[in-house]
């Protein structure tokens, strides 16, 4: 039986395995990736890392599997997007790359918005976040490092290009810069000839499902052995993960719970909504949601400040809420980071609201964590409303679907049954199944996805505790529209505001 080497690049760690036909994972590594970040809303990071990062899980995997690693018969890598590597005309990084939570294209926004025509269809979504806004910027601030970008990669973009030589990505992850290079009828013009910008920096197109390449010969240790081995095209980290989700077909919603969450719904029909990003992903499918700012790193942001280490964490939060809350409830703002989805606003804040002397530490991670699901839930109303149906299922996966409470916490909140996987490691599952479609182990992604996924735990949401949760829910919102004006003050507040 063949395997498939899976690789997924994530923001705080870099993942591999080893997986077989019948979707178990032979072998896995795993590394840690820290990022740079300041207050000055810079957040990079060197992208030899991650290329340093594929070879060490090559090494790992190649010693812990030798069997297995000899049968590999096509490699996959899936990764964070909304982030940019810069490459010149050699092929080489000229920067460390823009990840997705860097916000310093708000300085030149304005201007940038000032010189697209508002009939432009994606002028509406330009924001700190979207990557023409970057290299908006990055040419206004560095026009002489500007000047050596000849393509803009997504991580895994850039790590395909390491492997094979050839210069593609695909329509899913590079979604909004293709969308700016759009000429409409009305303006006659793209959103990157209004920025002055030229839209050959945009790499080839290939589907996600298909092979882009294969391995060139020359690279050193255990990757000298894959030489010839087909490279997949892949997509971003969510569509892999829905993939690994079996989410991946009309109907279904999806929530993942990493650093961040995403979360939306997947549909035969194109839809729109205010804040909400809609994507084709293809296969004649449209996915309409996006990710936050806020998630798995919102509660750890917590524990680290209740005096948890990353070793201790999980043991921790199960101490906490095993403990009793109080009656009154706690309010939680997740905007520790400004906020994407659906707000697009840097200048969004958290808030702790309503709290009082009984207070402990258990009432603030369920008000973290519920304060998470309230943002799913606004979410998932703009898409259900929009698409003119509901999802029938979610699919949870990430590390927040390990923990039992926070499971019942968002079925409870959406109103709607929440499966968890029988897969720790669905961007991994994901990018494999897409690599076994490929090469023609299966007909389809759906055929693959039905033999490959399964469910291990449904968490049905209880109607006493969705009544109750309806309740909050309204007042969550008006603690948002009562604090934005706030926020924005507050993130002025550098900036010389003090009124």
């Amino acid at each position: 039986m063949s395997v498939v080497l899976a690789c997924d690049l994530g923001s705080t760690s870099f993942r591999a395995a080893l997986v077989g036909e019948d979707g178990t994972t032979r072998a896995q590594h795993v590394i840690g990736m820290t990022t740079q970040a300041d207050s000055s809303g810079r957040a990079e990071i060197d992208p030899a890392l991650w290329w340093n990062a594929l070879c060490d899980s090559v090494e790992a995997l190649a010693v812990a599997a030798p069997d297995d690693f000899t049968g590999i018969a096509a490699i996959a890598i899936s990764g964070i997007t909304r982030s940019q590597v810069l490459v010149d005309t050699a092929g080489e990084a000229i920067a460390p790359a823009i990840l997705w939570n860097d916000t310093r294209a708000s300085e030149t926004l304005a201007t940038l918005v000032a010189q697209c025509p508002p009939e432009h269809p994606e002028t509406a979504g330009l924001n700190a976040f979207h990557p023409l806004a970057r290299l908006f910027w990055l040419k206004a601030a560095h026009p002489d490092l500007f000047a050596r970008v000849r393509h803009v990669f997504d991580p895994k973009d850039y790590l395909n290009f390491r492997l094979t030589g050839a210069v593609v990505s695909d329509p899913v992850s590079l979604a909004r810069l293709l969308a700016a290079a759009v000429t409409p009828a009305s303006s006659g013009i793209t959103l990157f000839d209004a920025a002055g910008l030229s839209s050959t920096l945009i790499p080839a197109m290939r589907e996600p499902v298909s092979v882009m390449g294969r391995i060139t010969a020359g690279h050193g240790g255990a990757l000298s052995r894959l030489a010839g081995a087909p490279v997949v095209t892949m997509a971003n980290d969510t569509w892999a993960s829905v993939v690994g989700l079996g989410a991946m077909r009309p109907g279904f919603g999806y929530n993942l719970s990493g650093t961040t969450e995403v979360l939306g719904l997947v549909s035969a029909d194109i839809a729109t909504a205010e804040g909400l990003l809609t994507v084709d992903w293809r296969e004649g499918l449209t996915q309409l949601g996006g990710p936050s700012q806020s998630g798995g790193d919102t509660l750890a942001w917590l524990l680290a400040l209740l005096g948890a280490t990353n070793r201790n964490a999980a043991g921790t939060l199960k101490t906490l809420l095993a403990a009793p809350r109080d009656a009154d409830p706690v309010l939680f703002l997740p905007y520790l980071q400004g906020e994407r989805v659906p707000y697009w606003d840097t200048a969004l804040r958290g808030a702790l609201v309503g709290l009082n002397r009984r207070h402990r530490a258990v009432d603030l991670a369920y008000a973290v964590m519920e304060g998470v699901g309230f943002l799913n839930r606004i979410v998932l109303e703009r898409a259900e409303a929009a698409a003119a149906r509901p999802v029938s299922e979610i699919r949870f996966g990430g590390g927040g679907s390990a923990n039992p409470r926070w499971c019942q916490i968002k079925a409870d909140i959406l109103d709607r049954p929440i499966s968890v996987i029988d897969h720790g490691e669905v961007g991994l599952l994901g990018a494999a199944i897409a690599a076994f479609t490929a090469i023609g182990r299966f007909a389809s992604l759906v055929e693959a996805q039905e033999r490959l996924v399964r469910v291990r735990t449904i968490y049905a949401p209880e109607a006493r505790n969705h009544a109750e949760y309806d309740r909050l829910f309204a007042l969550f919102r008006d603690t948002e529209a009562a604090l934005v004006p706030i926020s924005r003050r507050l993130a002025g507040w550098r900036g010389g505001e003090r009124a």
